[in-house]
């Protein structure tokens, strides 16, 4: 799964690699959680040329009031692959909405002898990278105010990813810049995105520990050192080629 991650590139780095301009002011994360209620750039089929900031979580636009809304989302962080063609909350979505979720990382969590350990997952480039993602706009009825909301798509882990994640062996569908703009710019058959929503190639990743920062409840995570390397002496080498991940 995916309920982490970090977009910290410059404005400037961002809009030129994705060709295509920011229309409100964005302040870098090097860490936001999917329940942090943080807006976060995306870029839609709708409007490809334009980087727009859209909520975490969901909110498909048949849903009818503010209390469902706020229940809706806290489940619809992530959509797998397998399922976005069939589910209710994200059917219509997968059908005519599609989204580039832009990131320079994300975090997983590895369980080993009875305790999780932080990863930060990057490309080898360093460079941003998009994730699939499936967006909706929702109409508040009460209000009349208009939430725009996306998912991040999931599929199984790459061999990288399985020896991380390795209970769920889940990890966000990213996309090839070859992808990316077919991705949102076709209106892609249920048997067309299977062939794009597949686990990105490992060999282009790399992944290392953190510290627990991320989960500290006396100090914001959304600093540069989140991401920073830290060791666990418990994790060596015999039992773990962590080396293997850089």
């Amino acid at each position: 799964m995916c309920y982490r991650y970090s977009i910290h590139s410059d404005t400037m780095v961002i809009e030129s690699r994705f060709d295509a301009t920011f229309q409100d002011k964005f302040e870098k994360k090097y860490h936001t959680g999917a329940f942090d209620q943080t807006k976060l750039p995306v870029i839609t089929n709708e409007l490809p040329k334009q980087i727009q900031l859209y909520n975490w979580g969901l909110v498909p636009f048949w849903i009818k009031t503010s209390n469902q809304a706020d229940e809706i989302k806290q489940r619809t962080v992530n959509a797998r692959a397998e399922t976005i063609y069939e589910k209710p909350a994200y059917r219509n979505s997968a059908e005519n909405k599609h989204c580039l979720v832009i990131a320079d990382g994300f975090f997983e969590w590895r369980y080993f002898q009875g305790r999780n350990y932080p990863y930060y997952i990057r490309l080898k480039s360093h460079e941003p990278f998009a994730i699939a993602g499936l967006w909706d706009c929702w109409k508040n009825n009460e209000t009349n105010e208009k939430l725009y909301s996306y998912t991040i798509i999931t599929c199984p882990a790459n061999p990288l990813m399985a020896k991380i994640h390795n209970k769920k062996k889940r990890m966000p569908v990213i996309l090839t810049k070859e992808m990316e703009r077919y991705w949102i710019n076709n209106s892609l058959t249920k048997d067309q995105a299977e062939k794009i929503l597949i686990p990105f190639e490992q060999d282009k990743m790399e992944a290392y520990t953190i510290s627990r920062l991320i989960t500290s409840k006396n100090q914001n995570p959304n600093v540069p050192e989140v991401i920073n390397q830290y060791k666990y002496p418990e994790l060596k080498e015999s039992n773990y080629p962590q080396k293997s991940l850089f």
